[in-house]
């Protein structure tokens, strides 16, 4: 579990995050799929939460899962992310949040490729990619 670290005030979430964002990493939202900057990215860098700028994934476990979302296979580490089950919308699905400030990312479904079998189907929204830098 988190020991969210990172909190923000609404006000400042407000001010610095888009509505679009807002609505997605604060009130557990979803962007349609196919519409999000980077759900077709294909460069090489990292995926850093919009909210507190930590670390989430790499480019290097990222694949076009045909969902119309970023999809990842594992976070860059265990502790950047944590899952919790969420039983809204009638169903049950287990929730990724970022591990430093809580913000909700997306969703984890188990018909991801090995070596995880893991699908971290992510809102565009509530991520930032950089782009690596060559040398």
């Amino acid at each position: 579990m988190s020991d969210r670290s990172k909190t923000f005030s609404e006000e400042d979430l407000r001010d610095r995050l888009t509505p679009l964002q807002y609505h997605v990493t604060q009130e557990s939202g979803t962007e349609q799929a196919f519409t999000g900057e980077t759900w077709d990215q294909k460069g090489d860098g990292t995926y850093h939460c919009v909210v507190c700028d930590t670390d989430l994934f790499s480019n290097e476990s990222k694949y076009e899962s045909g969902s119309g979302w970023p999809s990842f296979w594992q976070p860059l580490s265990d502790a950047a992310v944590d899952t919790e089950i969420d039983t809204s919308h009638g169903m049950v699905r287990v929730e990724a949040l970022c591990h430093s400030c809580g913000a909700h990312l997306g969703h984890v479904f188990p018909d991801g490729p090995n070596p995880t079998g893991d699908r971290y189907c992510m809102n565009s929204a509530s991520m930032r990619f950089t782009p690596q830098v060559s040398e």
